[in-house]
């Protein structure tokens, strides 16, 4: 279970550092919120993997 959520994290920080590159680099509004739901799908999947393991259904 530590590899997947290790894996989600990655993806989290990714995503915020490419929201961070596109405002730098004055993207479109459309790359900006690609990047934000990016982010909150992989905070809600890490949630839901921890709960998951938590219960030991993985």
């Amino acid at each position: 279970m530590k590899e997947a959520i290790f894996v989600i994290a990655m993806g989290i920080v990714l995503w915020i550092i490419a929201l961070v590159f596109a405002i730098v680099m004055n993207a479109d509004s459309k790359i900006l919120w690609i990047c934000v739901v990016g982010a909150l799908l992989g905070a809600i999947g890490l949630r839901y993997t921890i709960k998951r393991g938590a219960r030991g259904q993985l």
